[in-house]
């Protein structure tokens, strides 16, 4: 078995930012693993929040390549939930698909539909920056707008409200708001029909989530990597947000997804700024989730020749080119 692994650099169509900062490009690492007749591919994206990079996910896949019996079973023991993980456990995935002459979900046995209905980013900015851009996107049938944590929030929200009157809106805070701005800025998203709001407080500061009314629903993000943190989101959170870089990759993510459902838990699936090479394992789980937030490939300047269908917000199965 031969393991190759490699950064590449996709810039983006325009800056990205959230609250806790902005980037022009996406930096992914592509992992290919070889029987000497097939070959399998993975991507994942470092994420700079839990003090990840390129050069310490190539070191981790460097620190197991060698090793004999490398399969995606032995490297969940081998690593630890993450980027690295997540990379070898979809090139395996792949892998498996080639040799079997089987696709991904047939392995998994995941029911796969034609299409799923995807929610598109606008990025944190001023009122009327988010706006223009809601109204330049107005055809996507769910915005998830970036929030920031000031005093200017309600009105960015009501500004992308008038200028996309029809279209449903998700917010994101990425760990940014405090309890008083939480208790003066829900009435306002609840009144403009917002539908839910992903990660309002720090993880390591959620707990006040279970003294707080919920009139939006709330949906975990940093605060749940895998099925591991799911006890200590009951009474926070509604929803949890399954990232195949936080899970540490597929396998990791059909278990999240199958604890959350019989926790009672609502799932969206969402995603890294990254290729469609990252959105197809993704795209599996997407089918049976409540909210899908695959639209990394939408921010790029282009996006791989093989790439996933984007068409009027729907995503499409992923072709065999590409994955699985």
């Amino acid at each position: 078995m031969q393991i190759e692994a490699r950064e590449e650099i996709w810039p983006l169509k325009q800056v990205f930012r959230i609250s806790r900062g902005s980037r022009t490009e996406a930096q992914v690492v592509v992992v290919t693993v070889t029987d000497g007749q097939q070959t399998g591919r993975g991507e994942a994206v470092p994420i700079k929040r839990y003090n990840q990079s390129v050069a310490s996910v190539l070191a981790q896949i460097e620190s197991i390549k060698s090793g004999k019996d490398l399969d995606r079973h032995r490297i969940q023991e081998l690593l630890p939930a993450g980027p690295a993980r997540n990379a070898l456990d979809c090139a395996f995935w792949d892998l498996e698909a080639k040799i079997s002459g089987k696709r991904v979900w047939e392995l998994a046995n995941v029911a796969m539909v034609p299409e799923v209905e995807t929610s598109f980013t606008i990025s944190l900015d001023t009122s009327a920056g988010m706006a223009a851009a809601a109204k330049a996107n107005a055809n996507a049938p769910i915005l998830k707008l970036k929030l920031g944590g000031d005093d200017v929030d309600p009105a960015r929200v009501e500004a992308v409200r008038e200028a996309a009157p029809a279209t449903r809106l998700l917010i994101d805070a990425n760990e940014s708001w405090s309890p008083a701005h939480y208790q003066t800025v829900v009435p306002v998203l609840k009144e403009l029909r917002v539908e839910l709001i992903e990660q309002p407080f720090p993880a390591d500061a959620d707990e006040v989530l279970e003294t707080l009314d919920h009139p939006v629903p709330i949906c975990a993000d940093e605060s749940c990597h895998t099925s591991a943190d799911l006890l200590r989101l009951t009474n926070r959170y509604e929803m949890t947000n399954v990232k195949l870089d936080k899970t540490g990759g597929l396998t990791e993510a059909l278990l999240l997804c199958e604890r959350a459902r019989a926790s009672g838990f609502k799932l969206l699936i969402g995603c890294m700024v990254g290729t469609s090479l990252s959105m197809a394992p993704a795209r599996l789980i997407a089918s049976t989730a409540d909210y899908v937030d695959l639209d990394g490939p939408l921010l790029l300047a282009r996006d791989r020749d093989e790439g996933l269908a984007y068409q009027n917000g729907q995503i499409s199965i992923p072709s065999r080119e590409l994955w699985g």
